[in-house]
Parts: C-alpha cells; structure tokens; sequence
C-alpha cells in the first residue's frame, strides 16, 4: 500500500490513518470542519476538506492508485445514503482506487432473535439507519463491479473505546431492560477495529463481508453495568419490556430489542487480525488507563457532574 484516502477521518479513521502513517505510507483524510482537519494533522494524516453531500467538493479527490477506507455514516433520515452515491460518481474513469473498504454495521441483518448468525445470514434491515446503510453497501458494491476494483464490506458492531463511551447515559440515570429481558449485543474495542481496517485494507478479497466483533456474548445492560463499574458510576435502573415503552428513548429501545449473537471467525481466519482486546472486561482496562493518561482531568469533571446530577 503506497497510499489511503479516508473518506469520514473521525477517531477510526484516524486510527487507521496513524498506523499507516506511521509505517511511512501517505493518507489523507476528507473532513468537514477545522477541528477535524487539526486532529487529522495530529494522527499524521493531510486533511482534505469537504462535503459528501455536495457533489461539487468531491471533484478532485486523490483516488487514483490509493486504497480507500470509507468510514463516513450515512445522513440522518430517509432510506437511502445519498454521500455514497456522490463518492462513487466523483470518481473518474482515469482516477480509479486500488481498494475499497466499506465501514457498514451489523444492524443490516435486523433482529435475529438471538440466533447465532455469520456472513450468511441474509440481510433483513429493520431500520431507516440500517436501510441507509444497505443502500451504501450496494452503491459501492455496483460501483466495484462495474470498474473491476475490489470492494469489502466490514459489518461492524457496537464501538466502545476511550472517549466514546455514552457516560451521559448513566449520570443521567436512564434505565435499561432487565438483564433477564435484555437482547444479546456484540462489540469491538476502537483500536481492534483499526486493526481489522488495516487488514482488511491490504487482505479483504473482492466481494467479501466480514463480521467485526470480540466474540463475546453479552448483553446491552451488561454493557452499561460494566461501563458504570469501570467508571465508578451508579449502575441505572432496571425496568421490564412493558415499562420500557414508556420510559425508554425510543432509539435506545431499538437497540435495545435488536438481538444477535455474531460470529466473527471469517474475520479472524481470513483477515488474521488477532484481537488485542477479546473481552469488555480487557477493553475497559485499557480504555480507562489510556484516558487517565491523555486527559487526567477528564475523571475530575465526571466526579463533579456525578456530583451535581445525584
């Protein structure tokens, strides 16, 4: 790989983007705002300012020769992801990438009512969010079909990692379902997701999905629980499903009642990306510890806003 594009250069783009280029290959990051291009800077990465929602911006990217990440969500509302449909009619015929990675979720298989699922499993979006994100897999799909360039889809779960962890939640003491009640969820550390990038960048073959997850099963109220205990927070509630209509944020709730338990061995196997962080319990060890290293004050402020919400 001599060069990466990363389309969405926000923290898993930066990720990506800092162990490349610390490896000497040249990437380059599309963001919208200055701080993100300052925080690209940081990661080593040159920033390129634009908008997947205004064709126009898109004109001259550097996608010749170079692998792509896309990492970019989709926008908010409708069905369809219109920023994916721009990036692939941006690119010129003499402009073609070597790769294309695509960052999708595993919320396109739907509810599986906790069934084991893999690569096989037929999609089944149950979501306007998941919808979104199926139509950006098969824009990119089409597009790599049609100009013979190799395209991967990596269907990723919940991202935990430090700083991204919704703490707001539990200061602010909304409830979970009850364990008993609760859907099986699956997840990956941030810095194991870049890896599999990476992997997925040099190894993904032509047309394949791959299943990013940790592989250990658990559920969203054991998440939040494990996230309070990391933290030193007072776990939330804990309210049944008929309580739940009531009292829950409805897009919580989505998560919450979506139930899959996700096979990662395709992952593992054929992208040999071994986990740093194959449980929660490693994950959070190291999130904590890093966060009290780049930002020690951080624990300070959440005291006091535990403090001031009690």
């Amino acid at each position: 790989m001599k060069r990466l594009l990363i389309i969405g250069c926000g923290d898993i783009g930066r990720r990506v983007g800092r162990l490349l280029a610390d490896q000497g290959v040249e990437v380059a990051g599309l963001v919208r705002s200055e701080a993100s291009a300052q925080a690209a800077e940081a990661a080593g990465i040159t920033p390129l300012t634009a908008d997947l929602m205004d064709a126009d911006s898109l004109v001259d990217l550097p996608t010749d020769g170079a692998h792509v990440l896309y990492a970019a969500p989709p926008p908010g509302g409708g069905l369809t992801d219109p920023k994916a449909a721009n990036f692939c009619r941006a690119i010129r015929p003499e402009r073609l990438p070597v790769r294309i990675v695509y960052l999708s979720t595993s919320g396109v298989y739907g509810d599986c009512g906790g069934r084991i699922i893999d690569e096989q499993t037929p999609v089944n979006p149950q979501t306007s969010r998941a919808r979104r994100r199926l139509d950006a897999e098969n824009n990119l799909r089409t597009f790599g079909e049609r100009n013979n360039i190799p395209v991967v889809i990596l269907r990723v779960t919940g991202i935990y990692g430090p700083f991204r962890f919704a703490l707001h939640r539990i200061l602010e003491k909304h409830p979970l379902l009850r364990e008993e009640e609760a859907s099986f969820t699956n997840r990956i550390h941030a810095d194991d997701l870049a890896r599999v990038c990476l992997a997925a960048l040099e190894r993904g073959a032509a047309g394949e999905v791959y299943n990013v997850c940790d592989g250990q099963e658990s559920t969203m109220t054991h998440y939040f629980n494990a996230v309070a205990d990391a933290f030193g927070l007072e776990r939330p509630a804990q309210v049944t499903s008929a309580e739940a209509d009531k009292v829950m944020n409805p897009l919580m709730l989505s998560y919450f009642r979506e139930s899959r338990r996700m096979k990662n061995s395709r992952m593992l196997e054929l992208l040999g990306a071994p986990l740093l962080y194959p449980t929660l319990e490693d994950g959070l060890k190291a999130s904590v510890e890093e966060m009290r290293r780049t930002d020690p004050a951080f624990f300070d402020r959440l005291a006091q806003m535990a403090k001031n919400l009690a």
